[in-house]
C-alpha cells in the first residue's frame, strides 16, 4: 500500500469551493425544490379526536382515512405541532421553513396534509392503511407538560397505541413511522412493548441523547441543541428544557441515562434507517439501534442523500410498505443490510444487499500516524520505527496526515483514531477529527447534516479528559467513553484517547487519498450558507496540541477495509 503526504498542518474549516456553495445555498433558500400537492376531496379527517392517557392528561391525535373499513394504523407522535401544515396562498401551497433553512439536495414531494417529518397521508391511504398524527403532552393541542424523551412520553406513547388499536376504525395492528423525533419516540415505546404495536420504522433517529446530540464524545454540542430546544420551550409546555440540563448535567449521569431507551428491550420488527449523512444527529443511534436491539426481525437501510428527499421518495416509500405489509403477513424474521456505497456526494458506486453490521469480511486495517523527513504528515500501514510528534495550536491549526490508495478499495463501517495526547497551557481539550478524501489534489464532498452538502467522510468528537472508556460497551471498531468523571492531564503526561468515527461507506479508486485531520476546534466555520450550521461544538481552552507517535506510542487510523465477496 503506497504513502502520499499532506501537509503536517491545516486549516481544515477552509476548503476551496465555498464561494459556489454558498451562490447554490442562496438559489435554495429562495426556491427550494418542494412541492406540495392537493390533497383529496374525499379523504375523512377527524380532527383533534381525544385520548385519555394513564393519569388522565388528554393527548389529541388528527385520524386520516380514506374509508370506514377496519385497517393497519401508521401512528406518528411528536412535539412539532399535528396541524402545522402547508396552508394555501392563492395558488400554491406554503410549506415549513426550515426546507429552506436546510438545504434540500434534490426535489421533495408529499401532500398538503403531511406534518414535519411525518408520513404523507394521502399516500399512505391509498395503499390500505388508516393514519394518526398525534400531539405529545404539552405540545400542540394536548393537554398537560411535557418531558421531552423522558419515560412519561413513552407511557403516553403505550397508552395511545392501545387505545387505536381498540377504534373501529383499526383492525388491532398498529405500526409507527416518522423521522428524527419521530423515530425517536419509536425506540422509546418499543421498549415498553405495546401488544398492539406491530412494527417501528423509524427514519433517522438518536437513541442516547448524550452520546448522540448533546455531548458526543463528551465535547458539549451548542448549536443544534440550543436552537431546538429554544425553539420547543416557546412553542410546547416542558417542564426542562434540554439545553438546561447541558449546564446541570455536563457528565453521562442518571439524568441522561432515563433518557436511553432499553435497547435490550425492543423486540418488534423494525426497519431502520441509518443513514451516513447525519453524522452529527442521527446516524451513529441509528445504527446502535440495528445491532443492540433484540429484535430477530429488523432492517438498516443507508443511504448518503438527502434526508427528506430520500424519506418521501418512491424507493424509500416503496421499502417502507414493503416491510410493513410483510409483518404484517407474516413474513419470516430475518436481519439484512441495504448498503449503500458512495464516491462522492453525487455518485453511487454501489447498492447491495448485506447480512449484517459491521460487515463480516471487515479486515479493520491500522493506519499509523507517521512523517516523512521534510515534516509532512503521512498515514501507513506499516508502525513506524523512529518517534515522531507534531504541534498546533487548539485555536488556529490542525494536524493532517494521508494515505494514497494503490488499488481500489472500499471502507465501510465506522472508523477509530487513537492518537497520544500531550497539552501544553491546558490541562484539557477538546479534539475534534475528520476523515477526508481527496481526489486529484481536491477535497472530495458528501451529504451531511442538516442539509450540509460539503461534509466529510466521517467525524469524530472527543474530549481529552473524559477519555475513559467503557471496556463493557467498547468494541476494537467502537469505543464508548464512559464520559462519568474527568482526568486532567498534568504538564508533560502523554495519554492514549481514543476517538469514534461514525459510519460511512466509500469507494476509493486507485491513486486517491485519504486524509485524517485532527484539530481542538470544530472543522467547519459557522456561517451559514458555507458553515454547517445549525451545528456547534464548545472549543477546547486556548493552548497546544502535541500528537506523538512511534514505538512507545500506537498513533493510528484504524479502517473498516472491505474484502471482495
Amino acid at each position: 500500500m503506497a504513502r502520499n503526504p499532506a501537509p503536517a498542518l491545516d486549516r481544515p474549516w477552509r476548503r476551496p469551493g465555498s464561494l459556489r456553495y454558498a451562490l447554490g445555498r442562496l438559489r435554495g433558500i429562495a426556491k427550494p425544490p418542494v412541492t406540495v400537492t392537493d390533497p383529496p376531496r374525499d379523504l375523512l379527517v377527524d380532527t383533534d379526536v381525544e385520548v385519555p392517557t394513564r393519569d388522565g392528561t388528554v393527548l389529541r391525535i388528527n385520524v386520516f382515512r380514506d374509508s370506514d373499513d377496519t385497517r393497519p394504523v401508521i401512528l406518528s407522535i411528536h412535539p412539532y405541532g399535528k396541524d402545522n401544515l402547508p396552508k394555501r396562498r392563492g395558488r400554491k401551497w406554503t410549506f415549513s421553513i426550515q426546507y429552506r433553512i436546510l438545504r434540500q439536495p434534490t426535489p421533495v414531494r408529499f401532500s398538503a396534509l403531511t406534518g414535519w417529518e411525518a408520513p404523507d397521508p394521502v399516500w399512505w391511504t391509498a395503499r390500505g392503511f388508516t393514519v394518526v398524527n398525534a400531539d405529545s403532552r404539552g405540545c400542540g393541542h394536548s393537554d398537560g407538560t411535557g418531558k421531552v424523551l423522558s419515560r412519561r412520553e413513552a407511557e403516553d406513547t403505550y397508552d395511545l397505541v392501545q387505545w387505536i388499536a381498540d377504534q373501529p376504525w383499526c383492525d388491532g395492528n398498529v405500526v409507527m413511522l416518522g423521522v428524527s423525533y419521530l423515530a425517536i419516540s419509536q425506540y422509546a415505546v418499543a421498549a415498553l412493548r405495546p401488544p398492539a404495536l406491530r412494527a417501528i420504522c423509524p427514519w433517522e433517529g438518536f437513541t442516547d441523547a448524550y452520546r448522540d446530540l448533546t455531548y458526543p464524545g463528551g465535547v458539549r454540542e451548542c448549536g443544534f441543541t440550543r436552537m431546538w430546544s429554544r425553539n420547543l420551550n416557546r412553542d410546547t409546555r416542558q417542564a426542562y428544557a434540554l439545553v438546561s440540563m447541558q449546564d446541570e448535567h455536563p457528565l453521562r449521569d442518571d439524568f441522561w441515562r432515563s433518557l436511553a431507551p432499553d435497547l435490550s428491550a425492543i423486540t418488534v420488527p423494525m426497519l431502520v434507517c441509518g443513514s451516513f449523512s447525519d453524522n452529527n444527529l442521527h446516524s451513529r443511534g441509528s445504527v446502535r439501534a440495528f445491532t443492540h436491539a433484540a429484535s430477530s426481525h429488523a432492517r438498516l437501510y443507508t443511504h448518503r442523500g438527502g434526508k427528506w428527499a430520500t424519506f418521501y421518495s418512491e424507493a424509500a416509500l416503496d421499502e417502507q410498505l414493503s416491510f410493513f405489509r410483510g409483518v404484517l403477513d407474516g413474513a419470516p424474521a430475518s436481519r439484512s443490510v441495504r448498503l449503500e456505497v458512495r464516491e462522492d456526494r453525487d455518485t453511487i458506486a454501489a447498492v447491495r444487499e448485506e447480512a449484517d453490521w459491521p460487515l463480516a469480511r471487515t479486515r479493520w486495517r491500522p493506519l499509523y500516524l507517521g512523517e516523512y523527513l521534510d515534516g509532512t504528515g503521512a498515514l501507513a500501514p506499516e508502525r513506524p520505527t523512529e518517534a515522531g510528534r507534531i504541534a498546533f495550536e487548539t485555536l488556529s491549526r490542525a494536524a493532517a496526515f494521508s494515505y494514497t490508495f494503490p488499488a481500489e478499495t472500499e471502507l465501510t463501517g465506522p472508523m477509530v483514531a487513537r492518537l497520544w495526547v500531550e497539552l501544553d497551557g491546558c490541562d484539557d481539550a477538546n479534539l475534534f477529527v475528520g476523515v477526508e478524501k481527496w481526489r486529484d489534489g481536491r477535497f472530495v464532498a458528501f451529504e451531511g447534516s442538516y442539509g450540509y452538502g460539503r461534509d466529510r467522510v466521517t467525524t469524530g468528537w472527543q474530549r481529552v479528559a473524559l477519555r475513559a472508556l467503557d471496556y463493557e460497551l467498547s468494541r476494537p471498531w467502537e469505543p464508548v467513553p464512559t464520559c462519568a468523571e474527568p482526568q486532567p492531564l498534568s504538564a508533560g503526561e502523554v495519554v492514549a484517547v481514543d476517538v469514534a468515527l461514525g459510519p460511512s461507506a466509500t469507494l476509493f479508486r486507485g491513486g486517491e487519498q485519504l486524509r485524517l485531520v485532527v484539530a481542538g476546534r470544530w472543522l467547519w466555520p459557522r456561517n451559514p450558507l458555507i458553515g454547517q450550521m445549525p451545528a456547534a461544538y464548545r472549543e477546547s481552552p486556548r493552548g497546544r496540541v502535541t500528537l506523538h507517535w512511534g514505538p512507545r506510542h500506537d498513533a493510528h487510523l484504524l479502517v473498516p477495509e472491505i474484502a471482495e465477496r
